[in-house]
């Protein structure tokens, strides 16, 4: 019985952070135009960090514990990123549309290879 319940648990607790994500990714636009998207890992990088540092000295103020202090986030140069994103997801896009057919091309000169080997 326990074993039912924690499984169903960890289910909704999964499907709620899932849920969260998409919410979250539907709400701040992010898979809109790339200048929306850009302006929330700016917004992000900007929240981030002191909500981390904020949230690790509760945790030592409650527990006691000592945590070292968090690395510097990297700097991401925007330009180049975004655009390196892009080309990459336009190469896999096409490579997909493409898929099918070049799949039919593939299996017809295979199937002609065969018949030619075969006799």
């Amino acid at each position: 019985m326990v074993a039912r319940v924690w499984s169903l648990m960890r289910f909704l607790i999964k499907g709620s952070v899932a849920g969260g994500a998409v919410y979250l990714v539907y709400d701040q636009e992010l898979l809109g135009p790339s200048d929306k998207s850009e302006a929330a890992l700016r917004k992000a990088e900007e929240v981030v960090p002191p909500a981390m540092y904020q949230f690790s000295q509760y945790v030592c103020q409650q527990t006691g514990l000592e945590m070292p202090q968090l690395p510097a986030p990297p700097q991401i140069n925007f330009p180049n990123f975004r655009d390196s994103w892009n080309s990459g997801i336009i190469s896999v896009m096409a490579a997909l549309s493409v898929a099918p057919s070049k799949a039919r091309e593939y299996s017809k000169e295979g199937w002609e290879y065969v018949k030619e080997h075969s006799k």
